[in-house]
């Protein structure tokens, strides 16, 4: 136990070495973290038999070589402390802070995230989601930090459990460190990742490079002393490094170009590293005064980034025995961010002004931050600008049996529905978030896990076109009203046709223009006199109010009579006095109708206003009070396109109307309105309150729902009741 805790404390011992760039104030802060860490972890050990803090101090390490602030490191040695020694973020604001809380937060949160699926599509978008999750750059710089040391100690772990973190890592982590510009852990994450996935074809491969390596040395000595001296003579200042390919990116290139290990010829290059950008150029020009360059193998980086902002001159150059030679030149500058990514921002801060990024890169994300850097010199500024998302246009939530579902931002439940399926869509009916029941427009956030509830006899509300965001949901809501729609305007056009013909005394033909005798004759007739296509599509517009039913029923009238047949004296009868039969007569108002049948809000009919309904053009069925004004001045200028309407005994829900209700200003004077509203067991849905609030009255417009005109009338009588209320009537336009 003993030799552990030594242990321990010799690694802290080495990592405060690293910390010479930070001030004794923000080194305290850590030790002080390390002691918290310390002491949470006590009595955990690692597969290997370590003790467990080694991890968070080796981690912390990491993040100490690429330069990052005390809030960083002090995070790295604490991010297992919440998920594994149930330290709460409370605890941790209280005696570290808020950011340095917020970072720990967040990468137990990516902790939780588990990549259990094995298509390879869910990658792509496993990696966005854990971007667009951590708002703070610094939670994936710490991540990285994290996968890198785990992957450097998984030898203790059993031979398939490494496979399948190797697996996660070269499918997740790999491209997340590439995306930020963190080159040196991409690639030593990719080497060792291909070395547990294929640890054969791996120790193959390395052996063959060690052999090549030993066979080429006397070139490559020979090529670093020529660059060198080339660049002496031209009183040029740079650094020559050699660069050796990786095993994964060799065994790659030989995979995607069929090719065997003795034909990839680019195992070996070089870098030439110089002082500011204009010196890249001038580099250029001694490189190919001294070798001859490939033609077509030359790459401008510089001009053009990479989108994770790498930034270099690429040429391929002859050596001496005629074999091809790859350099690539950079800046210190650019050198720090192709190594370092983003993390060039702590690392690299006496950069020259003079060798800032050049405006046309300025679009590139990760060239943008070292923009800022360099015009703010200012870590606090510049880590504002970090904290947003990564992928700002894009939500990532999963699924309960984990899929994940991209969605642009603002998506809500609604959204989710439909894309996961149609029919979820279609029925859902209420829906959970992280397991806590939410609004269906409630905006959704990367990472929460949804649950959709749906009902068999649900269907889209109307509503929903208001605040769903994807084209997807808002043309499957419109396809669906539509239909249903059609559908509804052909029964009630085919109800308002047959009432039309019992007035003539006859019935309606049976079948349509497809059946074959006099009754398939007759609507072909009366359809291309209509101008439609189908008896349905005739139907629809008699529904709609786009034809009116009488003068159809004529004219179907007119071609029954010149087909033989004869006005029935019964069914004549039953048309005259429709009134006394409203189930066969009128159309029947119950509160299911749809799109097609609506009640105007002019006057907010409810069952036991005398009614009337008007077939307007195009709208369907519009229903009014027959002493609605707006009503009776359709009525006097398009009287035949009225049709008998009656309610229903039994109407399946409340109706909305609209109450005018005159006050007197006070305090708690909405509070006693709506107190006498709900003793007449009825709810307010809206309110509507005039500008002169701030007088001595006040005109407020109350939309309430009630079951009938005698429930209005005791909600009017109740209000009357009211101390504050010196007038209540209803409104109608």
């Amino acid at each position: 136990m003993t030799l552990a805790n030594d242990a321990a404390a010799a690694s802290f011992a080495a990592l405060t070495h690293k910390l010479d760039y930070l001030d004794e104030a923000d080194i305290r802060r850590v030790r002080e973290a390390y002691r918290f860490a310390d002491e949470a972890h006590l009595g955990q050990f690692r597969a290997s038999g370590e003790p467990y803090i080694t991890h968070p101090i080796a981690v912390a390490g990491l993040c100490a070589d690429w330069k990052l602030d005390a809030q960083a490191i002090m995070a790295a040695l604490m991010h297992d402390a919440m998920e594994d020694c149930g330290v709460t973020k409370i605890e941790l604001i209280e005696r570290f802070g808020a950011p340095t809380a917020e970072i720990v937060d967040g990468l137990t949160k990516l902790d939780k995230l588990q990549f259990s699926t094995k298509e390879e599509s869910q990658a792509e978008s496993f990696r966005k989601m854990l971007l667009a999750m951590a708002r703070d750059v610094r939670v994936i710089l710490i991540k990285l930090a994290d996968r890198l040391h785990n992957m450097r100690t998984m030898d203790a772990m059993v031979a398939h459990k490494r496979a399948r973190i190797a697996r996660e890592t070269l499918d997740i982590y790999v491209p997340i460190a590439h995306r930020l510009g963190l080159n040196q852990t991409y690639r030593e994450l990719q080497e060792l990742s291909f070395q547990y996935i294929n640890p054969w074809r791996h120790s193959v491969l390395s052996k063959a490079v060690k052999k090549t390596r030993g066979n080429r040395r006397d070139l490559v000595d020979r090529i670093r002393k020529e660059v060198e001296q080339a660049f002496e003579d031209a009183d040029m200042q740079v650094e020559v490094y050699g660069r050796e390919k990786t095993i994964f990116s060799i065994y790659n290139k030989m995979i995607e170009k069929h090719l065997s290990f003795a034909q990839v010829s680019d195992i070996f290059g070089f870098r030439i590293v110089a002082r500011e950008l204009l010196d890249c150029y001038r580099a250029l020009g001694v490189l190919h005064q001294l070798y001859k360059p490939l033609p077509g193998r030359f790459k401008d980086y510089i001009a053009i980034p990479k989108a994770n902002g790498y930034q270099s001159l690429h040429t391929t150059l002859v050596n001496p025995v005629g074999t091809a030679v790859e350099f690539q030149i950079r800046s210190q500058a650019m050198h720090a961010v192709a190594e370092k990514g983003i993390a060039a921002h702590w690392m690299y801060k006496e950069q020259d002004s003079a060798d800032d990024a050049s405006p046309q890169q300025a679009a590139v994300w990760l060239q943008s931050l070292i923009d800022i850097q360099h015009e703010t010199r200012d870590s606090a500024e510049f880590l504002e600008h970090l904290k947003i998302d990564l992928f700002p246009e894009s939500v990532y939530v999963l699924t309960p049996k984990s899929r994940i579902v991209a969605l642009p931002k603002g998506a809500t439940l609604v959204d989710f529905a439909y894309a996961i399926h149609s029919g979820v869509g279609d029925r859902c009916v209420s829906a959970k978030v992280n397991g806590e029941p939410v609004a269906l427009r409630t905006e959704l956030r990367s990472g929460d896990v949804v649950e959709i509830i749906t009902a068999a006899s649900a269907k889209p509300n109307p509503s929903w076109l208001n605040f769903v965001r994807t084209g997807r949901a808002r043309s499957k809501i419109r396809h669906y009203l539509k239909n249903m729609e059609a559908e509804e305007s052909l029964e009630l056009g085919e109800k308002l046709l047959m009432q039309a013909l019992r007035a003539e005394g006859l019935t309606m033909p049976a079948g349509n223009e497809t059946t074959e005798g006099d009754a398939g004759l007759l609507w072909q007739s009366l359809i291309r006199w209509g101008g439609n296509r189908t008896r349905d599509e005739l139907l629809a517009d008699i529904g709609l109010g786009r034809k009116i039913a009488t003068m159809v029923a004529k004219r179907l009238a007119q071609l029954m009579a010149e087909s033989g047949a004869k006005p029935d004296a019964l069914t004549l009868t039953l048309g005259r006095f429709s009134d006394e039969t409203p189930a066969q007569g009128s159309v029947i108002i119950d509160g299911s109708e749809g799109a097609t049948v609506q009640l105007a809000p002019c006057c907010c009919p409810v069952p036991g206003d005398p009614i009337a309904g008007y077939l307007g053009r195009g709208e369907g069925l519009v229903v009014h009070t027959q002493s609605c004004g707006v009503g009776k001045r359709l009525f006097e200028r398009d009287h035949e396109r009225w049709i008998d309407v009656s309610w229903s005994d039994e109407p399946t829900r409340l109706f909305e109307t609209v109450l005018k209700v005159l006050v007197a200003n006070g305090k708690g004077v909405l509070a006693q309105v709506a107190s006498a509203i709900s003793s007449a067991e009825t709810d307010i849905t809206h309110i509507e309150m005039g500008d002169e609030r701030l007088g001595e009255t006040a005109e407020l417009k109350l939309t309430v729902a009630v079951r009938d005109a005698e429930h209005l009338a005791d909600v009017i009588r109740t209000l009357k009741r009211c101390p504050v209320v010196l007038k209540a009537e209803r409104f109608s336009q």
